[in-house]
């Protein structure tokens, strides 16, 4: 999949059309083998989430997968090929875009509840399952799951999802590997890109 930096404006203005008439009944959920779409959520504004119930993790565990048909991916318009320098290669840059608290926490909740997760909030991490860090949506529920974290925490800790994005974000801003190629890997099957690229 390529994204030429002239197709962004046009597709930044559709996906700011279809955010505008979100809805979980109709074409907002896409399988993982569509293209990526574009996101145009604000951060700052609480996003619908999908039904109670509707969604199903496959796998189980730290080596769960999103459902594909409620989370199969969003990406960030702001961040091609041609933008990465200033944008998810840049020290702190995840930071400006990272939704607040305020905001994330309330859908950790209604997304535990698409997900059907009625355990602790604490054993789920909020996830972008295409991070940030490659160009993820920020604040797309298509881009977003309940991932299932490590029961306890102590010291320095990385779940198996943050050592692949860590991994490809290096390949990406290393020019080894193309941002269009991460962002699919890990939108289609994190765990089988784990085993390659951690």
């Amino acid at each position: 999949m390529s994204h030429p930096s002239s197709r962004v404006p046009a597709a930044y203005a559709l996906a700011l059309l279809a955010a505008a008439s979100l809805s979980w009944t109709g074409a907002a959920a896409r399988s993982a083998g569509d293209s990526l779409s574009f996101s145009g959520a604000p951060a700052a504004v609480f996003q619908r989430q999908p039904p109670p119930g509707s969604c199903h993790a496959r796998g189980s565990g730290l080596n769960s997968l999103p459902d594909a048909r409620c989370t199969p991916g969003a990406l960030n318009p702001a961040v091609t090929a041609s933008t990465i320098a200033r944008t998810i290669c840049r020290s702190g840059w995840t930071a400006t875009v990272r939704p607040p608290e305020s905001i994330s926490e309330r859908e950790k909740f209604a997304s535990m509840r698409a997900y059907g997760d009625g355990e602790r909030a604490s054993a789920f991490e909020y996830d972008h399952l295409v991070p940030l860090e490659l160009g993820g949506a920020a604040n797309d529920p298509r881009n977003l799951w309940p991932e299932p974290d490590y029961a306890h925490r102590s010291g320095f800790y990385l779940n198996p999802k943050d050592r692949l994005e860590n991994a490809l974000k290096r390949l990406v801003c290393s020019g080894q590997l193309a941002l269009s190629q991460a962002q699919r890997l890990i939108a289609s099957d994190w765990v089988a890109a784990f085993a390659r690229y951690h």
